[in-house]
């Protein structure tokens, strides 16, 4: 058989996987709850690889060694950012949503549970934050599905777009169908596959390329400063990278996983798994990245057409074409997991907190199943027309998208937590003038110089936007708050309740 051959029967095999979990969840799945939620019956290790596959999806498989194969360690910051604000987002965020989600009225949804928590009858902070999260997650969508035309154009010389549709109708196939928890048991599935593969790739590698010292010294003949966490960086550039932690406070598809484990107790074991994946992962992204450079200054006759396909060319290379075309399973799982959360997210956010609101009417709890599994369609038609025509980075749609919910949502969910005296309206104030900060902060930054930028969209330019969206939301969300607060005895009763089983569960 054909190199080729042993690939496709690695994938087809995983895709077999996929849609055989999403056909037992879909046996499992009876209400609306279940649909989006999985009825809060998440185990710890599903919980932590679940949080991890949906977070870091095809950008640590291709975006993150892309990026470093091109730059060098500088920009590895952007790993050590994540890795902070993902361990500050499960000490501090994870036991207490999993607590105050259920404390008031068991919502299921970010946007529920704000409107719950701060009693806002108005509904607008439930639509507003619905909204907002459509909006991104069609970029964070968007981005995945790229990185699935990418894959199978690189992997199998297939074009583009034929990959992005075959990608997309197996990820939307199981989503569709099986809801959370399809999601979930993929996810675990997927996130074993990636950190496998991320391990293996230049552990194998640093044999081919010589060892550790010949492979540094090929690294530093391409350029010397490629093994350096400052040379060539800015103080902005840094800050900016390792920013992308602040963004991990907000993005629904990834504290929803919080709110949907068993337990109390298990949210310390999900956290220990969770991180451990993480960590190792970021080294491997990082490991096949500085493996990929020496291999390819080795072997000046191979060329690497794309650098965020260098994992994809060098699974080829040090593998038997049937453990390549696992490897290669790897990365489209990392983009199907992703891709199925923020669906899934999305979908929620349509029906559960716009749909419901605007009509007004009871549906049986099928038939929300129904309008749930619609919504997922139509935001993956959308998504996949927004990337037919491949005109950003994975890594740049990423990180407008991550930029957008953590600004939005990251400095309320923190204070919806922890501060007693948040209010719908200093809530709402916070999460438009986040997302807005955001959206003109990308728009102006990214002006080209021969079109006349100026100093100031040089600067805005070189500043991650997840920074004043995120200070400026804090700032709105508190002084609006401030201004608006009126004790409310159920509100007070809650966020004491919700403290007092915290405390509970530490003696």
């Amino acid at each position: 058989m054909t190199d080729t051959t042993y690939q496709i029967i690695a994938l087809l095999v995983y895709l077999a996987a996929m849609l055989f979990i999403g056909w037992y969840a879909y046996k499992k799945t009876a209400d609306l709850s279940d649909y989006m939620l999985g009825g809060r019956g998440l185990g710890p290790s599903v919980a932590a690889l679940s949080a991890g596959a949906s977070d870091m999806s095809g950008w640590l498989l291709l975006g993150l060694p892309g990026a470093i194969y091109v730059g060098g360690l500088v920009e590895v910051w952007i790993a050590i950012g994540l890795t902070v604000g993902a361990f500050l987002n499960w000490f501090f965020v994870a036991p207490r949503l999993r607590i105050y989600s259920f404390v008031t009225s068991d919502s299921i949804t970010i946007p529920s549970f704000l409107e719950n928590r701060l009693k806002d009858s108005s509904r607008l902070l439930r639509i507003v934050a619905g909204i907002i999260i459509l909006i991104f997650f069609t970029f964070y969508v968007s981005s995945g599905m790229v990185a699935s035309g990418l894959f199978f154009q690189s992997s199998f010389g297939m074009n583009y777009h034929l990959g992005l549709v075959i990608g997309s109708v197996v990820v939307v196939a199981y989503t569709l169908f099986g809801g959370f928890l399809a999601v979930s048991y993929t996810d675990f599935v997927q996130g074993v596959m990636m950190f496998l593969s991320l391990i293996a790739v230049p552990v194998v590698g640093i044999f081919v390329t010589g060892g550790f010292s010949e492979t540094a010294a090929s690294i530093r003949e391409v350029d010397p400063n490629m093994l350096s966490l400052v040379s060539g960086a800015s103080t902005l550039g840094v800050i900016s990278a390792a920013a992308w932690g602040l963004g991990y406070f907000g993005q629904p598809h990834i504290i929803v996983r919080f709110m949907a484990i068993k337990t109390l107790k298990e949210v310390r074991t999900a956290r220990r798994i969770g991180m451990s994946w993480m960590i190792l992962s970021l080294i491997g992204a990082t490991g096949t990245a500085l493996v990929g450079i020496a291999y390819f200054q080795q072997n000046p006759g191979s060329t690497l057409v794309d650098p965020e396909a260098v994992f994809l060319d060098m699974s080829q290379v040090l593998f038997h074409p049937l453990v390549a075309g696992f490897v290669l399973a790897a990365v489209l799982a990392a983009i199907m997991s992703t891709i199925s959360s923020q669906l899934l997210v999305s979908s929620s956010a349509l029906i559960e907190d716009l749909y419901k609101i605007a009509f007004k009417k009871e549906s049986s709890a099928k038939g929300y199943v129904t309008l749930g599994r619609i919504a997922v369609a139509a935001i993956a038609v959308i998504a996949a027309a927004l990337a037919w025509e491949q005109n950003n980075t994975i890594l740049g749609l990423v990180a407008y998208a991550w930029a957008g919910f953590g600004a939005a949502f990251g400095p309320i969910i923190l204070l919806s937590l922890f501060w007693r005296k948040l209010t719908a309206k200093g809530a709402l104030a916070g999460m438009i003038v986040g997302a807005i900060t955001v959206i003109i902060w990308d728009l102006v930054g990214t002006v080209p110089e021969d079109t006349g930028a100026t100093d100031l969209t040089n600067f805005m330019g070189s500043v991650y936007e997840i920074i004043p969206g995120f200070i400026l939301s804090w700032l709105a969300t508190w002084i609006v708050s401030l201004i608006t607060y009126k004790p409310n005895a159920e509100i007070d009763a809650e966020f004491d309740e919700t403290v007092r089983l915290i405390e509970e569960d530490k003696k």
